[in-house]
């Protein structure tokens, strides 16, 4: 993406950047600020725009495909330092919570097939770290949603039959209605009931930085630092694209977008469509042993009323900390502050908010046997926090293939802030369409694919306002 492009937009200079958990682990690593070769090259075969997991995924298919062809990366800032870098760590598929609002808006096949999707893309994503001995801090284990109201435990359990009268997999889903027997498994003195099943978490730089490592070795060229600032066609060939950027200009047969949340920076069609917004991580350091509290069983989700949600990623294979993420009731104040500061929806150097902090705080607390009250008032305990921008999609969805009218052109953005439980699957499908494939080759749910007239269709029900008009 292009600082122009932002500017175009209304939005300032951005300068500061937060520097997340995973970030910070990694200060000093070579790759961060890597280029293959010391000039930008003047001409490409592919150029894809954005390194974070889906470029680098999408690179990775790509020498796998073809390996002959000349592939350069570019990335505006250090090596995947925008969402992916920033992240809270969690490889998990939904397996049942999200059916019923898919259902509604997409129909019962499609519902089931996008919850199939994120199954197989976990999968693939465990098996690629074993086979390739991936040291990425990686856990698997059981994932708990726990409801810790009534009305929530409510909801939980309407969605979960629903999605098993419809014909979903629930055999790996361990199911707790019992809120006693909830809160033994979970720790939550609160809890009304539980969900259990695999998933994972794990360290997202340190697994995109092996697939690159590997890319680079297989002639991919990465260019970090490199802002692109347009995307336009050669006057020489119509055929070909031209990559303006800051540093120069790449000439090339096809073009991938991947820069997700800023998509829309480069190409005008796409507004409206893939809104950014920031969300706040918090890193928390875990009350000793001696205080009582016996420790987290697993990673979570802690469902509330109006939807919203609480992640917790315990760091098992990590540096200590837990990392509390999620849209938490504090975000309502966060998003009425951002709707009066709307240049800060592309803002990823916030190092917290208050009203996030404060709810992580008061859950902790009331929440979990054995976290001390006193806790509220040491402020090294929830100190760590940083922004991450989302890509906030129209209807949920990535939008994934070539972009309509623009031959050439293709997209792999807008994951909702769910991109890791759907990147391996839709990176690999993205680049059998680049090689002729048809959609059904490419096993993805129909509703992710970008075309004419779905975009048509989004557009229409989006009532522009001013913030969104400007992002």
């Amino acid at each position: 993406m292009g600082q122009d492009a932002f500017e175009n937009f209304g939005f300032p200079k951005r300068t500061n950047y937060s520097i997340s958990h995973w970030l910070q682990s990694v200060q000093g690593d070579p790759l961060l600020d890597h280029r293959t070769t010391p000039e930008l090259p003047a001409s490409a075969d592919i150029v894809i725009i954005g390194s974070g997991m889906s470029g680098t995924i999408i690179a990775k298919n790509i020498v796998e495909t073809w390996p002959e062809k000349k592939v350069v990366v570019i990335e505006a800032r250090l090596f995947c330092s925008g969402a992916t870098g920033r992240n809270a760590g969690h490889c998990k598929p939904d397996q049942w919570r999200g059916f019923i609002g898919y259902e509604k808006q997409f129909g019962t096949q499609q519902a089931l097939k996008i919850l199939q999707n994120e199954q197989q893309t976990w999968s693939e994503v465990v098996q690629y770290i074993k086979e390739n001995s991936v040291e990425c801090e990686h856990w698997s284990g059981d994932t708990l949603d726990v409801p810790v109201t009534p009305q929530a435990a409510e909801n939980a359990k309407k969605i979960f039959e629903r999605y098993k009268a419809a014909g979903g997999n629930v055999d790996h889903i361990k199911v707790t209605n019992d809120p006693k027997k909830a809160a033994e498994i979970s720790q939550i003195k609160t809890a009304q009931a539980c969900y259990a099943w695999p998933a994972s978490t794990l360290h997202p730089w340190k697994l995109a930085a092996h697939v690159m490592r590997d890319n680079i070795k297989k002639g991919v060229n990465l260019q970090t630092k490199t802002q692109a600032t347009s995307v336009v066609h050669s006057g020489e060939d119509q055929h070909k694209w031209v990559v303006k950027t800051e540093r120069g200009d790449i000439k090339c047969s096809e073009v991938v977008h991947a820069t997700n949340a800023y998509s829309s920076a480069l190409e005008p069609s796409l507004r409206g469509l893939i809104t950014p917004c920031p969300h706040i991580c918090n890193k928390v350091i875990p009350p000793k042993a001696d205080a009582g509290f016996e420790g987290f069983k697993g990673s979570y989700g802690v469902l509330l009323p109006q939807d919203a949600l609480i992640t917790i990623n315990p760091r098992f294979n990590g540096g200590g900390g837990v990392l509390f993420g999620g849209s938490n009731p504090g975000q309502d104040e966060f998003m009425e502050w951002l709707e009066k500061n709307p240049h800060r929806y592309i803002d990823d150097g916030l190092t917290g908010f208050d009203s996030v902090t404060k709810a992580i705080q008061e859950f902790a607390v009331e929440g979990f046997e054995g976290w001390p009250s006193d806790a509220l008032k040491q402020g090294e305990t929830y100190k760590e926090a940083w922004s991450g921008i989302l890509g906030l999609s129209e209807d949920g969805l990535p939008f994934v293939g070539q972009l309509p009218a623009l031959p050439g052109q293709w997209i792999c953005a807008g994951h909702h802030g769910h991109g890791m439980a759907r990147i391996f699957t839709v990176a690999s499908g993205l680049v059998k369409l680049m090689n002729g494939s048809s959609w059904t080759d490419t096993r993805l749910p129909e509703v992710f694919q970008i075309t004419a007239a779905r975009t048509e269709r989004l557009k229409e029900r989006v009532k522009i306002s001013p913030v969104r008009a400007r992002i």
